[in-house]
C-alpha cells in the first residue's frame, strides 16, 4: 500500500509539473532577448511621455490659472473672503476643490510611477530577471491606471454639468468597468507568470 501511494504521489507531482511547465511555456516569449530589447525601448518612451504630460498638467492645470491684474500686480489680495484664487493659482481648485484634489492625487501618482519606471530602466537592473520584468509591468499598470483616472477627473471639471450628468458620466462608468476588467486580466497574467517562475525556481 505504501509503495502504491508513493507512486500515486509521484504521478500527481509529475502531473502538476507538466501542467506548470505547459503554462510557463504558454506565457513565455519565443524570442526573449528581442522582446526585452523592444520592451525596454517602448517602456522608456512611454514613461517619458507620460511623465512630461503629468508634469505639464500640474503646472498648467485644466481650466487654467488666474492671470495677474492689468496693472501688473500679481500679489494675493489681503482680504480673501470672496475665495478667489491668487494670480497664478488654479481656478478649478477653488470652483471644484474636492474634484481638483482627486485630480492632483492621481496626477501625482502617475508622475511618480512613471519616473519610477524610468529609474528602473536606467538603473542597470537586469531585465532578464523575471522579478524586475514583473516589477516594470506592474509599475506601468499603475501609471496607466492613474493616468486614466487623471483624465476622468480633469474632463469632469471642464465639462458642463448638464452634459456631464446626462451622457459623459454614464459613459465614463462603462469605460471604467471595461478598464478594470482589462487591468484585472493583465494583472492575473503577470501574477501567474511570477508564480510559475517562483515555483520552478524553488523546485
Amino acid at each position: 500500500m505504501n509503495v502504491e501511494s508513493e507512486r500515486k504521489d509521484e504521478q500527481e507531482v509529475k502531473g502538476w509539473r507538466k501542467a506548470l511547465k505547459s503554462v510557463g511555456n504558454w506565457l513565455a516569449h519565443k524570442d526573449k532577448d528581442e522582446w526585452l530589447k523592444d520592451m525596454r525601448g517602448m517602456l522608456s518612451l512611454v514613461s517619458t511621455v507620460i511623465a512630461t504630460m503629468t508634469f505639464q498638467s500640474a503646472l498648467n492645470p485644466p481650466g487654467g490659472v488666474r492671470p495677474g491684474n492689468e496693472s501688473g500686480v500679481v500679489q494675493c489680495p489681503v482680504n480673501k473672503a470672496d475665495n478667489n484664487p491668487c494670480p497664478g493659482e488654479s481656478i478649478l481648485a477653488v470652483v471644484y476643490p474636492d474634484e481638483y484634489e482627486k485630480f492632483l492625487i492621481w496626477n501625482t501618482t502617475c508622475f511618480i510611477s512613471s519616473l519610477a519606471v524610468c529609474v528602473l530602466l536606467v538603473g542597470g537592473f537586469p531585465l532578464k530577471h523575471r522579478f524586475f520584468t514583473w516589477l516594470l509591468s506592474i509599475g506601468m499598470c499603475i501609471t496607466i491606471s492613474s493616468l486614466t483616472l487623471t483624465y476622468m477627473y480633469g474632463a469632469g471639471m471642464v465639462t458642463p454639468d448638464t452634459l456631464w450628468k446626462s451622457t459623459a458620466s454614464s459613459l465614463f462608468e462603462k469605460v471604467i468597468y471595461i478598464w478594470i476588467s482589462l487591468l484585472g486580466l493583465v494583472a492575473f497574467v503577470l501574477c501567474l507568470r511570477l508564480i510559475v517562475w517562483i515555483v520552478f525556481a524553488c523546485m
